[in-house]
Formats: C-alpha cells, structure tokens, sequence
C-alpha cells in the first residue's frame, strides 16, 4: 500500500539522482584503476637510453594555396601529397620537387578534410558543404573534377575523412556529433556511429588487417573506440579538459596518441584502460591540432597552434625536438609511409617537408 501512495518523482529529480548515481560509479571505477595503478610508464622507461634525435632539416616548402591549409595526406606511393584549404582548393602535390601536379576547385570554402584511397587512384574531400566528395585520378582522360561524384552527406560540415582499407568505403566524421561509413559507389549509409556529445573532430582506423575498429575524437572532450561491424562504442576516454582535435593509434594498435586544446598529448593504453602518459610543458600553453606517430612507436609529433610542432619521447615523456619555421598555427602534422619524412601543414598557406 505504502508502494501505491508514494509521490511519483519528477523527471528532473529522476535525472539528478541518476547523475549523482553515475558519477558515483565513475568515481569507484577511477579508484579501482588507482589501485592497479603500481608504476607511471616515464619510471619504467628510465632504464632506457635517451634517444639522440637529429635536428630535422627543411626539404621542401610547398607553396600555391592561397589560404589556409586546413588538412593534407600522403599518397601511399610516398611521393604524393593531397592538401585541402580555406581557399576552396584540393591540391595534388609531387613532394619530390614540390610542384602542383593538380588543382580541383570546390563547390564552398573551408574544405576541411582530404584523403587518398589505400590506391592511390582516388582521393576525397569535404568541408563547410557538409558532404564527401571524391575524384578518381586514373581511368578516363577527362578532368578528375569531371567525373567527381558525391558519396556522403551530413547534417552538418564535414571534419574529417579516410578509406578503412578500401577503396570501396568511406569513414567520416561531422559537426553534427555522428561517425559514418559509406558505400563509395552508391553513397548508401552502410553504419552510422551515434555516442559523441558534440562535433567529431578526429577520425583514426586501427593497424589491423581486418580494419574493423576505429577511433574518434571531440568536442565533447571524448576519445571513443568503435566496433565498425556493430556501430557500438566498445571504449572511451574522457580524461581532457578541452576539445580534442586529433586522435592517432600507435603502430602496434594497443594504445592511442590524442592532441587537445588543453596543449597536451595524452597517451591511452587499450589493454589498461587508461590514461598511462602525458606530453606537455608548463612553457606550452597553445592548442595541439594534430599528433602523429614515428614507424617504430617511439615517437609522437605534434602540431601547435604557437606555429611549431615537436617531436616527444612516446616511454621518458621528454620533449626531444621542436620544429619551427611556419608563420601560423600548424593544423597538420603527418609521416610518410615508409617514416622518412615529415609534412606539416599550417595557416600560413604552405605545406613544409621535413627530413
């Protein structure tokens, strides 16, 4: 009877006592991973040698857009670069002798993201008009902006892109808080991946052969691993303070780099669940837009909205180079694929080569 009687409580009562319920259970969750917590990563790596890491020198400067560079990725022939721009403009770079090889111009400006196929023969490219776009470079003899067809749609602009392992599908992320993949040939939505609380900024596919789990990252301050064959989340991290702008996994696929507006890189192991390291200086108080990581993992670069990118030793936490020579915020930072080379892309129009 007592049951029947009682008040009902009101939504907003119900939603509190489940937010204090739910932090309650991060809380102990955070206390047990304390607990198992016996030695911090930078200790067990004093017994290595510190690394002596040669000054990179400037290769090549790649001149031509006429704004800012926003993104750029490597082709996976180590020769090519593709870069997209405030300008409305995709370029295809030879980064050998830093020409354009060509120039497709874009329905809007603000083209956020571009991606070369696992092939070579396609690249993809979106921004402010909220869809994906590719051109195929081989084939026909006509213009690649002829035969461009457009694969995938969103409710808001486009932030990032790449192909997991095919040609034949597209991974995306948007300013309306969803991950996507995509059939290239039909534009059908194949999977759509829903748990961000805010714009994703940061896509990375895992170094599997099977490629079925990804990462994303942003600005809900949220790092997510996704299973792609159930469109679930499997994973999370939530341990920044701002926005977080890029996401890399290591070479092994067991831990992840991140690079946040709060000027730090965190590493994330996936076997500890956990935050084990953190990259930063109390001298660095500017935004990092991109992380990247050496061939062998020991490594992390990142890019810095106060015009340098560094280089970080990945296991001793120490800062072991820094690159300066770009005019504005370094938007991207990327290895070749074979780790001979270093391309930073910035706001002061130009793409860098550093080896």
């Amino acid at each position: 009877m007592a049951a029947d009687t009682a008040v009902a409580a009101s939504p907003e009562e119900t939603l509190e006592s489940l937010l204090r319920e739910a932090e309650a259970l991060k809380q102990k969750l955070e206390e047990e991973r304390q607990k198992l917590n016996d030695v911090s990563l930078s200790c067990v790596a004093e017994r290595l040698e510190p690394i002596t890491f040669p000054n990179l020198k400037l290769r090549r400067v790649l001149k031509g857009h006429q704004s800012k560079v926003l993104c750029s990725d490597w082709s996976p022939d180590k020769r090519h670069i593709v870069s997209s721009s405030q300008d409305g403009k995709v370029i295809v770079w030879d980064a050998f002798t830093a020409t354009k090889e060509l120039t497709i111009s874009m329905p809007s400006t603000w083209v956020m993201a571009c991606a070369y196929a696992p092939s070579g023969n396609i690249i993809a490219a979106g921004g402010l008009d909220n869809k994906v776009t590719v051109f195929p470079l081989s084939g026909a003899d006509e213009e690649p902006a002829a035969r461009k067809r457009t694969v995938a749609t969103h409710t808001s602009y486009m932030s990032c892109c790449l192909f997991p392992n095919t040609d034949r599908q597209i991974l995306t992320g948007s300013g309306d808080g969803t991950c996507a993949l995509w059939d290239v040939e039909s534009g059908q939505l194949l999977q759509s991946f829903q748990a961000h609380a805010a714009d994703v900024m940061a896509l990375d596919l895992a170094p599997s052969d099977m490629g079925d789990t990804f990462v994303s990252g942003g600005c809900d301050r949220a790092v997510l691993v996704w299973d792609m064959r159930t469109g679930q989340a499997v994973q999370a991290f939530d341990t920044h303070d701002s926005d977080v702008n890029s996401v890399k996994y290591h070479p092994s696929g067991d831990s992840l780099a991140t690079g946040s507006d709060d000027s730090c890189c965190r590493l994330f192991d996936l076997r500890a669940d956990r935050e084990v390291a953190r990259y930063t200086k109390e001298s660095i108080i500017f935004g990092v837009n991109s992380v990247e990581w050496s061939v062998s993992g020991r490594l992390v670069f990142a890019g810095y909205s106060d015009y340098t990118a560094c280089a970080w030793d990945a296991l001793r936490g120490s800062r072991v180079c820094v690159l300066c020579g770009h005019e504005h915020r370094v938007t991207r930072v990327q290895l070749a694929p074979d780790g001979t080379a270093l391309c930073t892309a910035s706001w002061d129009t130009t793409l860098r080569i550093w080896a």
